[in-house]
Order: C-alpha cells, then structure tokens, then sequence
C-alpha cells in the first residue's frame, strides 16, 4: 500500500485531494495542521507528501525543511499566494513542485505521477562516488556539500545540483529551458523566470568568497554557463 499524505487545514480541500488520491490507488493520510503533518509522516512513511504552505502550529515550509533532513520522499506545496519569490524559496528548501490554488485536482494528481516519475529516473547519485573539483570548487553529491577554497558553502541541496550540473560542463551554455529540465524535470509547470532567480540567489552566495578562475556567466537572450577562466 502506498500512501499520500494531504496536510492542509481545510478539510474542503483535503476531503477532495482525498477522493482523487484514492482513484489513483493511493490511500491518503491526512493532517490538519503541521505539526501533525510530520508525525504522520514519521509514522507512514507516504510516497508523496501534499503540503499546504499556511497551516496551524507549523507551515508547510517548516515541514518541507524537516523532512528534507532525514528524507527525499517528493514534496508538492500547496498555496494560495504565487508570487516568485515563495515559489523559489519553497523549491530552494526541498520541495519538488509547487501549485497554486485554486487548482485542479486533477492536475495535482497529475503532477503526482510526473514527480514519482521523475524519482525512479532519478540516477543514485547518493550511492555513487561524486567529488567534482575545479580549481577551489569542490562538490560532493554524497553528502550533498560544496566548498571554495576549503570554506564550506551554506547551500540548498538544488543549489548544489545546479552546481554540479554547470561545473561539470564548463563552458557549455544551457538555456533556461535546459536547465529547468535538468534540475526540476521535463513536466515540472514553472517557467523560466524560476532558473533567473535561483542562480542570483546563488551567486549571492558565491560571490561571497573568492573564486577568479571561475564564474557563472550570464548569456543574454540564452541562458547561463560555468565559464572557466585561463
């Protein structure tokens, strides 16, 4: 039996999610707020977790970064504000994909299968040994780590995936459309502007320490490139 947690305080919308996650062949666990949410979590251990972002005692977003502590089970936030900057910070912590109400349910069920999908194509990159170093970079995908010149980097884990997907094709360019493939998958429903604002938050980490043999490079009109400088 494969389970989906639905945790949304709105029994309306839970009762719904419910109904369509049954005739998928899940059966659904469902919490009312956040703190409930994990001990749900702990005590099933679902497939897919449906999380909404405003919840009692804890919000989604609090939820999303505990469970991303011990577990990469797909997380989907569920919210009713859409603004970019909560779309990025919710994928930043961990979640896999974001929808915003009101919604189909359909179209979450939908986004369900697309996520799983996307997990058993996923490579074991955790069981293998993946250290890429250029100059005074280091990324480590076994413990999801990245270093410059021996300081450890506070990074989020799709951060480090961006990385490792730009360093290790130095010099190639990916447009935004690669790299939204590359790191949120084919079906993920976002639009460019999502890679604009995850790679200036992320060179506003990077530029913090000393890097003058490398760079992430902008190509306007284009996309972005790890640009290896002589």
């Amino acid at each position: 039996m494969q389970y989906i947690l639905i945790a949304d305080d709105n029994p309306d919308i839970t009762d719904v999610l419910a109904t369509y996650a049954k005739k998928e062949g899940y059966e659904p666990i469902i919490a009312s707020d956040g703190e409930e949410a994990l001990q749900l979590f702990q005590k099933y251990n679902p497939c897919v977790v449906l999380l909404d972002v405003m919840m009692p005692r804890l919000d989604g977003y609090a939820v999303c970064r505990e469970i991303r502590k011990t577990s990469d089970i797909p997380v989907i936030l569920i919210t009713a504000r859409g603004e970019d900057f909560e779309k990025i910070m919710g994928l930043d912590i961990g979640a896999d994909d974001y929808i915003v109400k009101p919604f189909s349910p359909s179209e979450v069920m939908a986004r369900v299968r697309a996520v799983l999908r996307r997990m058993a194509k996923k490579p074991q990159e955790e069981t293998a040994k993946n250290i890429l170093t250029v100059s005074n970079l280091v990324i480590n995908l076994d413990e999801y780590a990245l270093s410059i010149g021996g300081q450890k980097m506070s990074m989020t884990k799709k951060e480090i995936e961006t990385m490792w997907t730009l360093a290790s094709n130095p010099n190639k360019v990916f447009t935004r459309d690669n790299l939204l493939d590359s790191l949120w998958g084919y079906d993920y429903f976002g639009d460019n502007r999502t890679v604009d604002s995850h790679i200036k938050r992320l060179r506003a980490k990077l530029d913090a320490v000393e890097h003058p043999q490398w760079s992430i490079k902008t190509i306007w009109g284009v996309g972005y490139k790890f640009e290896v400088l002589v």
